[in-house]
């Protein structure tokens, strides 16, 4: 596929994209690369890291061994997805601390509009693709319900926080990081980059790459032998997302560290109405419709040829 130096900058911002959804807990940054056009040939251009692609380095060189990777493809991506990523994560948990409610009214149309692009490239309805659908939404639903695990610094558990995260991170509707905060590791991590604890960096780092290259596999497979099942359960993963990115919560459960610092463990949505606190309804509304445009300004940017 050619492609111009232009389009490889478009890529690189939609990696900026999926960095920033990444890094707020809730949000997945495979939405994004759905949305965006660029999923399918992500997964694709993953799963060819194996050993023929370096059988191909070693007996045809480096450049066709970088153009069976898609190398462009994803250097340009993983560039905008790491400096998003780290940059927006101090950024994510200020808005997290500061105003919940706004950020949340945002995302929360951010994805309902995901709802309807991702489920209308559904090409046939039948009872397999619902009950698909409403598999995904159900897994969702209770991942959103799980309280968070205590915080653990083991490297061997880093490691696998990594694996499991990543395959998150790359399913449009569930959330690496918010999957690292039910596991334990979000802050962690999150203490790791702002320390620059290279050690840590590395063992997540290593986990992430044995995660992703395992389950960008199982993925591809899926999308070439069950297409329509497949995208009904991603469509359904980010319906029952919803409920992570409700903006009006109400706190069941808190955690209390050693210096005393309290953060919520678990969460129910409830109705503006009812919220204990400045509901913000209205700026809440403004910010939902915001974030269902910029879906639609990324699809019509995904539906151009790349």
């Amino acid at each position: 596929m050619q492609r111009r130096l232009t389009d490889y900058l478009i890529i690189s911002l939609k990696g900026l994209a999926m960095g920033a959804a990444d890094a707020v807990p809730g949000v997945s940054g495979g939405t994004i690369a759905f949305i965006s056009g660029i999923y399918e040939e992500l997964i694709s251009s993953i799963s060819n890291i194996n050993v023929s692609l370096f059988k191909t380095l070693f007996a045809k060189g480096l450049k066709a061994f970088w153009a069976q990777l898609n190398g462009n493809f994803l250097l340009a991506l993983a560039s905008g997805i790491i400096i998003s990523f780290v940059s927006f994560m101090k950024l994510a948990k200020y808005l997290l601390e500061n105003h919940p409610v706004l950020i949340w009214s945002f995302f929360f149309g951010l994805i309902v509009a995901s709802i309807y692009f991702i489920g209308k490239q559904i090409s046939k309805w039948n009872i397999l693709v619902i009950v698909a659908l409403i598999i995904g939404a159900g897994i969702a639903f209770y991942i959103t319900r799980l309280p968070a695990l205590a915080t653990n610094e083991s490297p061997l558990f880093l490691f696998f926080a990594g694996a499991i995260a990543i395959c998150a991170m790359i399913l449009p509707g569930i959330s690496g990081s918010f999957i690292l905060i039910i596991l334990g590791a979000y802050k962690t991590l999150s203490d790791a980059i702002h320390d620059m604890d290279i050690k840590k960096i590395l063992i997540f780092a290593g986990g992430a790459i044995v995660g992703l290259l395992s389950f960008s596999h199982v993925l591809k497979w899926l999308f070439k032998h069950y297409h329509n099942i497949t995208l009904a359960l991603l469509t359904g993963f980010i319906f029952g997302s919803l409920n992570k990115v409700w903006p009006w919560k109400e706190t069941i459960t808190w955690h209390t560290n050693s210096k005393g610092i309290k953060t919520p463990v678990l969460q129910e949505s409830i109705s503006p109405l009812s919220f204990n606190g400045e509901s913000q309804l209205l700026f809440a509304i403004i910010l939902m419709v915001i974030g269902f445009l910029t879906i639609f300004i990324l699809e019509k940017i995904g539906s151009k040829k790349q």
